[in-house]
């Protein structure tokens, strides 16, 4: 292995994702954090709000401080509506990788973006030149964009179980119906002032259930993938916890598809990927074994109707479902192997 080291910069350095953001890349033997930036705390350690960093790091500074010509890729843990403007402004420096993390370049339509986000794209002409990137679905073209999107968590964790099976016709796409839950994480910094409801740590809260961001995702990338109408249902839940994601998906099957056979064929679209851990048929999962991985366990479970079986998708939201994708996707972009720095 080489020992030249790539730059990185760090946008958003302290909230959730952005720190386990941190802490991941401070493990990784291929990389050098140049620059973590922030909009408040100029100066100060990034020790000071994550215990879990102890290599020393630069200073949170400002972007102005950045020195282009130096970075090799960008990491961006901003808001929905920053990454696009500041992609915009930079993305002259060729040399440059950007990752965004917020929902930015997740969509290709900048009418639907408009819709389901609330405001117009300020970056249209440059969605072409992004990939929308679930690691695992995208090892062949991902190296040639210099924008790369991650993913949501809640869709990664939907798009992992469901898609091989339906690129296969195993189940019946107008009956799908997703439970999902989620810990507060997923929710961002401020997650108090987006939730108002009381006994946000001792309670279990349904939200978004007529529209909420992530069907977009889901919309787009099963048109993308299966090329017909994909009808489900889905509704995401507030868990008490900090981090992690279990999805539950209620299917039909067609005649004489059974739990083994679809096991067998996850088993098989997923044989070479390091990350994603089939489980025996009927294995009950939760989040546990998930949490603080970049690992995705899917378990196949049968239930009272022979034709309608469970599937059980589950994540860390804050790794798998973002951080940890993007180094993922770093390291695929990159070149290195693709479990590097996330073992």
């Amino acid at each position: 292995m080489s020992l030249k080291k790539i730059n990185i910069a760090v946008i958003g350095a302290t909230g959730f994702v952005g720190l386990d953001l941190i802490n991941l890349l401070t493990k990784h033997p291929k990389v050098k954090i140049l620059n973590l930036c922030a909009q408040k705390n100029q100066g100060k350690s990034i020790k000071l709000f994550d215990k879990r960093i102890k290599k020393n790091l630069p200073k949170i500074s400002k972007v102005e401080n950045i020195k282009w010509n130096k970075l090799d890729v960008i990491f961006l843990s901003l808001p929905n509506g920053e990454a696009q403007k500041f992609i915009k402004r930079n993305i002259l420096h060729k040399k440059i990788i950007f990752i965004d993390l917020s929902g930015d370049f997740r969509l290709i339509s900048p009418s639907k973006y408009k819709y389901w986000y609330g405001r117009k794209h300020q970056a249209k002409n440059l969605i072409r030149k992004s990939i929308y990137s679930i690691s695992e679905f995208v090892k062949k073209d991902i190296k040639k964009f210099r924008i790369i999107s991650n993913p949501g968590c809640y869709p990664t964790s939907i798009q992992l179980p469901l898609i091989p099976i339906l690129k296969k016709n195993l189940i019946n796409s107008k009956n799908i119906t997703i439970d999902s839950k989620s810990g507060y994480s997923g929710a961002g910094k401020n997650f108090q002032n987006k939730f108002k409801h009381k006994h946000i740590f001792e309670s279990i809260q349904a939200y978004g259930i007529v529209k909420h961001k992530h069907m977009s995702e889901l919309d787009q990338e099963f048109s993308k993938h299966i090329h017909k109408k994909i009808n489900y249902t889905f509704n995401p839940h507030l868990l008490p916890t900090f981090r992690g994601i279990l999805s539950s998906i209620y299917i039909e099957v067609k005649p004489k598809v059974t739990a083994e056979k679809l096991t067998k064929e996850l088993k098989k679209f997923y044989l070479k990927n390091k990350f994603i851990k089939i489980k025996k048929v009927n294995e009950p999962i939760g989040t546990s074994n998930v949490i603080n991985t970049n690992n995705c366990e899917i378990s196949v479970c049968k239930t009272r109707d022979r034709s309608q079986l469970v599937i059980f998708s589950a994540l860390d939201n804050l790794i798998k479902g973002a951080s940890g994708q993007a180094v993922q996707n770093m390291n695929l972009v990159q070149g290195f192997k693709e479990n590097l720095g996330l073992k």
